[in-house]
């Protein structure tokens, strides 16, 4: 039986690799966004956050953002409740107009974010609050962003651990700015977990701005260490 449930990861995490490449192969707009998420902790209380996102205008190959991010967090309460300070690097390239032309943005950012855990019956929450002190080119800009998570559990393997689950949230992001709505993210998937520490998900995301909009396929790793 726990051979099968290998199998089963295995087949799932080749079909989340092999879908951005059909979609590509169609010519689609439909954006792809590959992510890699890890925790590495320093002790019971201490940890680092690592992330990696690589975001393209069709499935892969055409750059649309590279993000790095990394931050210093404190956990307690349990491990329910986390503070983190953090830095991160965002390369933009944008297009110009409706020509084939790109121009490079580079941003650099600093910020804050608190994360509070919750269940309710087998429905894990996860509630992220972020600030953001974003230098843009020679521009500043601050940003608040409210994350709501949803984990639902969907089989148990032969050892009693939930290793097939579905993932939810919605991401909502505010100016501080005249223009306060910036954008609005909504995002469902399927997740795999191999271990206590390693776990994958591949998904939809719709991402809506005040007068347009976009689609993503996600796939996320997630690792701790």
């Amino acid at each position: 039986m726990k051979n099968k449930t290998s199998k089963i990861g295995l087949i799932a995490l080749i079909i989340a690799f092999m879908l951005p490449n059909v979609v590509q192969s169609q010519d689609s707009d439909f954006g792809n966004w590959l992510i890699y998420i890890g925790n590495k902790k320093l002790n019971d209380k201490w940890n680092i956050h690592n992330e990696v996102q690589y975001r393209n205008y069709n499935a892969v190959g055409d750059l649309e953002q590279l993000l790095l991010r990394t931050g210093l967090g404190y956990t307690f309460n349990d491990n329910k409740n986390n503070i983190l300070l953090g830095y991160g690097y965002i390369l933009s390239e944008n297009y110009i107009g409706d020509t084939d032309d790109k121009f490079s943005v580079n941003e650099h950012r600093i910020y804050q974010q608190f994360t509070s855990k919750q269940s309710v019956g087998k429905v894990k929450l996860s509630h992220r609050y972020r600030f953001e002190q974003r230098f843009v080119e020679s521009d500043f800009r601050m940003r608040f962003r409210y994350f709501l998570g949803l984990n639902i559990p969907l089989k148990t393997n032969e050892d009693g651990k939930k290793d097939i689950y579905l993932s939810a949230y919605n991401e909502i992001f505010l100016n501080t700015e005249s223009s306060v709505f910036d954008r609005n993210r909504v995002y469902g998937g399927l997740g795999y977990k191999f271990n206590k520490d390693i776990r994958i998900e591949a998904g939809y995301m719709n991402q809506f701005f005040e007068n347009s909009g976009r689609d993503q396929f996600n796939i996320i790793t997630f690792i701790n260490f």
